[in-house]
């Protein structure tokens, strides 16, 4: 009787304090929906909305410290990444993934499986569909029960072929104000551009002509987030993601996401607002999501959708590391690396760094121009060019071009073809070590684990420069590679996966465990990690001649650089 007062009292605590979490979160939307729209009228459908999902899908939350650890490790892929006559794409690749990485990594994210027009993705249809050729909700459920997914909330824009879009085109209650649209001669010089595409685009609707808001494409339009209808409905899409199990949810885009003449059209206050309703939202429906922000901008930037710890993204993307590493092996010197690796730091215990080397995209370079300045982006620019990869560019506020990213495959990036192959083959080893070495939460693009090189015959088929990072498997084909021992894709894989092994098993790698850079010479990158277990080094030689290294520690453990 004693023991089941206990637990009664236990309860009954945990449900207070969960009352006062909830208590606290609705007294956060109503104070950002104030700071959004200048009043709460939107609060009573918002938590109707809220309540409706918990009603439907109870969850018990995960704690904040709870939620990521040393065993994370997110892989990225493509729906319809390998080719196959058999079955649908996602249970193609859910058994692939399942023979040749098995528990190795934790997490998959899925790019844009929904039904799109353009960007491979990116231009979404419809939020609730997976597009006809990919499968259905079913194979994400069962691909759920090997690992953790995650989730692209592209809600920045959507395709001009969805159901809004036509609905704006008709003049369409509600939908009438979900898009934006300005004079034809707008001043709109101080908007900032990530594309060389025009800012407006022309559309012919019930009403006339309208030049409405597209940031990135003339195929992708941007949302009104100035209508709180606006983010109801993406409130609604983002929930939608939680029941379909979405352990994290990478909001694209979201530098964008506030539009306001007279501003830069990045970071605005009001989309810092918007992120942190988000995280309230999700609080109070107690869903085990983490939200991580995809901002390719300068790293002093990138790191503000931290917010102060609490309240806005729990991971943030590293974007200065892809072209940062990079720069430091071809120049043969960490010293820049080390530098900017020793500020590395998140404001609370709830916040890491989601670490990468490679994506879908391409390695951008505004991330770095507060580290390497312009000269080094033309350096890293120039080098791209001679290893067979693009630049794309934006356009600045004078009119003038300057390069925003490199459109390559990382390996292909790291290396010049003309070297012996097995060189190659460990320099990009060592830079995916470093990436596992570093505190936070680390992510590897489908072709980096699988050894792939890049395909610009892709470029010329599409037209699109990052189509050079994006080609599918032929099952059959990348089976017999990877069955030859020698073959650089097998190689690749057994390699990283020896890294994924070892680094799962120990807590001096769990995103909030200790972490120093270490004086060296540089050529070598020195990382120590550490918890109350164990210390562990780990020494990158990002040069071409032997190094020397004098490790003075009475508990030393040296597990990543023995390996490559």
């Amino acid at each position: 009787m004693q023991t089941q007062k206990c637990k009664s009292g236990i309860m009954a605590q945990r449900n207070g304090a969960k009352r006062m979490q909830d208590e606290n979160a609705v007294s956060k939307l109503r104070q950002q929906l104030v700071f959004l729209y200048g009043n709460d009228s939107s609060l009573k459908e918002l938590l109707e909305i809220v309540q409706e999902h918990k009603r439907e899908f109870p969850k018990s939350p995960i704690p904040a410290d709870k939620r990521l650890s040393e065993e994370d490790v997110v892989l990225i892929s493509y729906g319809d990444q390998v080719v196959s006559s058999n079955g649908s794409a996602l249970d193609t690749l859910h058994g692939f993934i399942k023979k040749h990485l098995g528990n190795k990594i934790s997490t998959i994210h899925f790019l844009p499986f929904y039904p799109f027009s353009s960007d491979d993705g990116f231009s979404v249809i419809d939020y609730y569909s997976i597009k006809s050729n990919l499968g259905n909700w079913g194979d994400i459920s069962r691909i759920g029960e090997d690992y953790k997914l995650m989730f692209d909330a592209v809600i920045n824009h959507i395709s001009i072929s969805s159901a809004w879009f036509r609905a704006f085109l008709n003049n369409k209650e509600p939908y009438k104000d979900y898009f934006i649209s300005l004079a034809r001669d707008t001043d709109l010089s101080s908007i900032t551009r990530p594309r060389t595409s025009p800012l407006l685009t022309k559309f012919a609707t019930s009403s006339g002509e309208k030049y409405v808001w597209t940031t990135f494409s003339a195929d992708q339009v941007d949302l009104n987030y100035a209508n709180p209808r606006v983010l109801l409905d993406i409130v609604k899409v983002l929930l939608f993601y939680t029941s379909k199990g979405a352990r994290i949810i990478r909001l694209d885009a979201i530098t964008y996401l506030w539009k306001e003449l007279g501003t830069s059209g990045v970071h605005h206050p009001k989309t810092h607002a918007v992120l942190k309703l988000l995280r309230s939202v999700l609080e109070i429906a107690d869903a085990k999501t983490v939200l991580i922000s995809e901002t390719n901008v300068p790293h002093s930037e990138n790191i503000s959708y931290f917010g102060n710890g609490y309240d806005e993204a729990q991971m943030v993307y590293n974007f200065a590391l892809p072209p940062l590493t990079l720069y430091s092996f071809l120049k043969e010197d960490a010293s820049k690396l080390a530098d900017w690796a020793k500020g590395l730091k998140t404001p609370s215990e709830e916040t890491t760094f989601f670490n990468f080397l490679a994506s879908h995209d391409g390695i951008g370079l505004r991330p770095v121009e507060e580290i390497i300045g312009n000269e080094g982006i033309e350096y890293l620019a120039r080098l791209g060019l001679e290893h067979n990869g693009f630049i794309s560019y934006k356009e600045n506020s004078d009119g003038s071009k300057s390069p925003y990213e490199i459109n390559i495959n990382y390996f292909d990036a790291l290396n010049n073809q003309d070297e012996d192959l097995s060189l190659q083959i460990k320099r990009f080893v060592c830079a995916h070590s470093i990436m596992l070495a570093l505190a936070g939460v680390p992510g590897i693009y489908v072709h980096s684990m699988f050894g792939s090189r890049g395909n610009p015959e892709a470029v010329q088929k599409t037209g699109n420069k990052r189509s050079i990072n994006r080609e599918k498997f032929v099952l059959s084909e990348i089976e017999k590679e990877l069955s030859d021992k020698n073959n650089r894709r097998s190689i690749v894989l057994q390699k990283l996966s020896r890294l994924l092994e070892i680094r799962k098993k120990h807590k001096a790698f769990h995103p909030k465990a200790g972490q120093e850079i270490l004086p060296s010479q540089p050529e070598l990158l020195v990382i120590k990690r550490w918890s109350k277990y164990e210390n562990i080094f780990c020494l990158h030689n990002l040069s071409t001649r032997r190094q020397k290294y004098n490790l003075s520690s009475s508990k030393r453990t040296n597990l990543l650089s023995e390996q490559i």
